[in-house]
């Protein structure tokens, strides 16, 4: 009997324009972004299964060749894309469809609602577990809302990043550290 896998589905475009966008409020610098091999090794640890990365970005010009090896180095499949549309949300939805059929557990790194439907199908197809990393305050409500959705934060949970974000978050009191704001 085969392992039991974990297929990690990256909708980085996703990430840096919520990064750059919502966070940053201009376009991140190289330092600044997600250390990718910490999200993959991180959805190892969760789940304690070995993991499929499948990093989906659009590519309207020439192949990023550079980053597509460094993601490769890492243990990541790329999946380069292009087309009309929001190519990678129809990627990521149509490999979400097709592991319905699959004994496997799904983590999306997204806080994109289109997902929500493909999500919630995983969900209800049986035995599995089903995640999204993203940012906790940006993330689609339908994606919360997908029974069984285990919520995992970019920044707290993954530890994805070198230098602390500038974020402005809710937070638990039992989580509180006075010595983080003075």
């Amino acid at each position: 009997m085969a392992e039991r896998t974990t297929y990690l589905l990256v909708d980085g475009e996703n990430i840096d324009a919520t990064l750059g966008v919502s966070l940053l409020q201009r376009r991140p610098q190289p330092e600044e972004r997600p250390r990718w091999n910490k999200v993959l090794a991180f959805a190892e640890q969760a789940w304690q299964q070995p993991v499929k990365g499948l990093f989906f970005l659009a590519v309207p010009g020439e192949l990023p060749a550079s980053f597509v090896q460094a993601l490769i180095a890492i243990g990541y499949r790329p999946v380069p894309l292009r087309g009309e549309g929001k190519v990678v949300d129809i990627a990521i939805q149509r490999t979400a469809e097709a592991l319905v059929a699959r004994d496997a557990d799904v983590m999306l790194v997204s806080h994109d609602s289109d997902f929500a439907p493909q999500m919630e199908l995983l969900s209800e197809a049986g035995e599995r577990r089903i995640g999204v990393i993203g940012f906790g305050e940006f993330l689609a409500n339908s994606l919360r809302e997908v029974p069984g959705m285990e919520l995992f934060d970019l920044e707290y949970d993954v530890a994805a990043f070198n230098s602390r974000l500038p974020r402005v978050r809710i937070i638990a009191i039992d989580e509180f550290d006075p010595l983080e704001f003075i």
